[in-house]
């Protein structure tokens, strides 16, 4: 890719994150709607668990259990 290209992609990507960012207004957050019933706010463990605990843990349990299979299935072959 040579540099023109690069220029343009990035200038795109950070064209579109703008807009995005431009286009969901926080400022529309503080109306509540109709039937709105928010219920207590998470303490910021609570929040690091849910959101960055939880996902490594399933990862570590997703890939420990294709090694698993992984070696299990390579034992068979040889042997």
């Amino acid at each position: 890719m040579d540099k023109k290209n690069a220029l343009r992609a990035g200038a795109l990507a950070a064209g579109t994150t703008l807009m995005m960012l431009l286009m969901s207004s926080p400022a529309l957050a503080n109306i509540r709607d109709d039937g709105d019933d928010p219920g207590p706010g998470l303490s910021v463990i609570e929040t690091l668990g849910l959101y960055v605990v939880a996902p490594i843990v399933l990862f570590l349990v997703i890939a420990g259990l294709v090694m698993v299979g992984d070696k299990s299935r390579k034992q068979t072959k040889q042997g």
